[in-house]
């Protein structure tokens, strides 16, 4: 056990031996258990480069974590201080610039009200209490993406703390090469203190979720596919099976009960956002729920209605190159349906082309995604007996949609342990290696997918 009483911060570091040991250093996603050699919840960059500097001296590793949505890839933290940014909560917004800073412990659904209040919009996901810097360095999926693209690429300027301690803040004309590899090519390469984002001149939206009985079964996802196949890219939709729990916190008729969702956000007013969700209505006929209306642009992050506390969960992702007929009856069959055995909470698809699949010559590693759909499954492991079975649930699924299987993936939905050569492209990966070998060549940086320092990998 390293001696951290050398180490002085304004912030606080948690060790071991601490009676609140366990809280300090659980991450949002209760399933994974976290051992590192000591928590620092730092209050300040110069609090970050304080921790990064002693683990440079006294030859320890660092792991930047602002919720812990994502900890589930990363490695063992044996030797590894583990960096938490929750206290880094400041949010400064330009109206005129549209631009706004955002701090690494700053959540979506902050970022999303503070630019509310000023008529503007992020880019926001699914989660209203994901952290905007993990959201952004691993892409970004948004309800606006099909129209603006990745959130990754939207932002401007990065302050980040070196692997040596040395803050820095970088953007396209200064260090451009860690600038770019921080958009979209995960947090192993600095510790990031601060983003600076574009907003979009939007204040409210056509959005909102429609929730079906999951009898309706694979009709009502042909439907869906086929509509989507004809929406612009100003929309973007999520078509889920779905089990809620049987908690306080889902409403009775629909607890423990398998469902068919639909949720949707449609840039524009609200004439327009009905004349584009009228066809699925009229497909799939009355809804158990149907909250579609012209929302602030704040409240996209709740339209999915995600958890906002932490669970404990596991995940499996997978991009999907096309939806036949087979692959729509192979999810179905395999997902949280009627008669499925499957304990899951959730399996969904997720819309994507539009500016997701352009290129564009500012993009930051992720660059684009050139595959329709991502699957996203997710099982809730609340028990000893859900957590035997939901790992067998996972590969059933992804087993069966293995015929309709792109290769690649997506950071943020990548909820096991992979390399990133198995997520991006072989020059992207080959870039990204010399970035790591340029600015963290003892691989101090930890980050939930590694990038290799080997130049033959």
């Amino acid at each position: 056990m390293s001696d951290f009483s050398g180490l002085e911060i304004k912030g606080r570091i948690a060790v071991p031996a601490d009676a609140d040991w366990d809280q300090a250093r659980a991450p949002w996603n209760l399933h994974v258990d976290q051992r590192p050699e000591a928590v620092a919840l730092v209050e300040s960059a110069e609090d970050v480069a304080a921790v990064v500097r002693f683990a440079a001296a006294k030859g320890l590793r660092v792991a930047g974590q602002g919720t812990g949505h994502g900890a589930g890839p990363l490695p063992p933290l044996d030797g590894t201080i583990l960096l938490k940014t929750e206290r880094l909560r400041g949010v400064e917004i330009d109206p005129q610039e549209r631009t706004a800073r955002v701090e690494a412990g700053v959540l979506s659904l902050e970022l999303a009200e503070a630019a509310g209040e000023r008529g503007l919009s992020s880019l926001p996901g699914s989660s209203p209490d994901v952290g905007v810097v993990g959201f952004s360095v691993g892409g970004g999926l948004s309800w606006l993406g099909r129209q603006f693209g990745f959130a990754c690429n939207s932002v401007v300027a990065i302050e980040l703390v070196t692997a040596e301690g040395e803050p820095r803040t970088v953007d396209a004309e200064n260090d451009p090469d860690l600038f770019w590899a921080l958009r979209g090519g995960g947090g192993g390469f600095a510790i990031v203190t601060a983003l600076h984002v574009a907003l979009m001149p939007i204040a409210d939206i056509y959005a909102g979720i429609m929730i079906f009985p999951a009898e309706l079964g694979a009709g009502a996802f042909r439907a869906y596919r086929d509509w989507a196949a004809g929406v612009g890219e100003e929309v973007t939709s999520i078509v889920r099976l779905l089990r809620p729990p049987p908690v306080p916190d889902v409403p009775e008729p629909l607890r423990g009960k398998p469902l068919i969702t639909i949720d949707a956000a449609c840039i524009g007013d609200r004439e327009a956002g009905e004349a584009t969700i009228a066809p699925l209505r009229a497909a799939l006929g009355e809804p158990i729920m149907d909250n579609f209306g012209q929302i602030p642009a704040a409240g996209l992050c709740r339209i999915h209605m995600d958890p906002e506390q932490p669970v404990p969960a596991m995940g499996h992702h997978a991009p999907i190159s096309g939806l036949p007929d087979e692959a729509i009856d192979a999810f179905v069959a395999n997902g949280p349906g009627p008669e499925t055995g499957s304990v899951l909470l959730l399996a969904e698809l997720r819309h994507l082309g539009g500016a997701l699949a352009r290129s564009g010559p500012n993009n930051g590693a992720l660059d684009k995604l050139d595959f329709p759909f991502v699957m996203s499954a997710i099982g809730a492991t609340m028990s000893p007996e859900l957590a035997e079975k939901v790992p067998g649930d996972l590969d059933r699924i992804g087993a069966a949609m293995e015929p309709w299987t792109a290769s690649g993936g997506y950071f943020n939905f990548a909820e096991r342990p992979c390399d990133v050569d198995s997520i991006l492209p072989a020059e992207t990966c080959r870039r990204l290696g010399e970035v790591k070998r340029a600015w963290d060549p003892d691989d101090r940086i930890v980050a939930n997918h590694a990038v290799s320092l080997d130049p033959a990998a």
